[in-house]
């Protein structure tokens, strides 16, 4: 590993596609059969987005690097192979957790320099992870955020949100707090052979409510959709029919992508479990990682008068965080992501 020979005391020791780090130690523990975490001392927290990426959101925090959600068709694979190792297993069970990127981030926020912009976290891998539970990154995370004015947005798959509900509550009351959760499938089986580490999707739906509940206004992520395994009519209208019923704002739809190391990793396991779609697979991702625009005109027209019916706002595909949550009735409406 491109980090094994570094040591706390390095003088300028740096982890790759980390930044500047200090590898601390390795860890591994019977809660977490099959994983290996790699605790690191980073020197930066926030990430800046190219300017050429076109997203709602300049900044974002990843507090760390693999993620245990083990789904097969994660985007952000591919990123691992910059630490030397591979997108597929290690990807899913050599974790890279940054234990002090609560306290770097406190300190990123008081530099005079920090204009109190948005901040997207869920953009890679999920902080909600299973990996929170042990290291608890996040309230530290969202306290320092709320503390310097800053607002923020948050992605997860994960129900541990659920723990900091309390805290997310009383930030939205000094800065623009948004949740966005993200739910593609209904059916169990499925879900565990596409996503194996991801709470049930009916843990997710929970989710949904619970959020609601506090205050908070929930768009779901409905990405990404796999091409003739769940985009079926009646899949999709008994999807939205629970986001609806668990109190969902929106959702936005978005197709499977296929990018890099994340193309051969899927369609490996398409070939073990669904070998007879594989040709059709070939066709219509033939022009690189996006379907073919028919396949995306075809979804389209399905997905928006089923969006329509059950009260979910049909809209152009982009990433939750664009829209704040608001505030209780209870409290004067702040401007939000102003």
């Amino acid at each position: 590993m491109r980090w094994q020979n570094q040591t706390l005391d390095a003088d300028d020791g740096a982890l790759p596609g980390l930044g500047r780090a200090g590898f601390a130690r390795t860890v591994q523990t019977p809660d977490f059969e099959g994983i290996t975490f790699h605790e690191v001392l980073c020197k930066s927290a926030l990430n800046k987005v190219p300017d050429e990426s076109n997203l709602p959101f300049r900044w974002t925090i990843n507090p760390m690097r693999g993620c245990s959600h083990a789904c097969r068709y994660c985007f952000a694979r591919g990123s691992h192979e910059y630490l030397e190792l591979d997108a597929g297993t290690d990807f899913d069970t050599q974790i890279v957790v940054k234990t002090n990127i609560a306290a770097v981030l406190r300190r990123e926020l008081t530099r005079r320099s920090w204009h109190r912009e948005r901040v997207a976290l869920g953009t890679n891998t999920d902080p909600y992870q299973r990996a929170e539970g042990r290291y608890r990154l996040m309230p530290g995370i969202i306290r320092a955020l709320t503390d310097s004015g800053t607002p923020f947005s948050i992605l997860t798959k994960g129900s541990l949100l659920h723990r900091d509900l309390p805290l997310l509550s009383l930030a939205a009351r000094e800065v623009g707090v948004h949740i966005g959760i993200s739910l593609a499938l209904l059916d169990p089986e499925l879900q565990r052979a596409l996503e194996p580490g991801t709470p049930a999707p009916r843990a997710r739906l929970d989710l949904v409510r619970a959020c609601g509940d506090a205050g908070f206004a929930v768009d779901v992520m409905v990405a990404p959709v796999i091409p003739y395994l769940t985009d079926g009519r009646a899949q999709l209208d008994e999807l939205f029919g629970e986001l609806a019923a668990a109190g969902a704002e929106s959702a936005v739809v978005i197709p499977l992508h296929l990018r890099g190391s994340t193309r051969g990793w899927f369609l490996g396991w398409l070939a073990e479990h669904h070998p007879a779609l594989l040709r059709r697979y070939r066709q219509l991702y033939r022009s690189g990682a996006t379907v073919a625009p028919e396949y995306a005109s075809w979804l389209r027209e399905r997905v928006d008068p089923l969006l329509r019916e059950h009260g979910l706002r049909p809209e152009e595909p982009r990433p939750p965080e664009a829209r704040p949550a608001p505030e209780p009735a209870d409290t004067p409406q702040l401007e939000l992501f102003a």
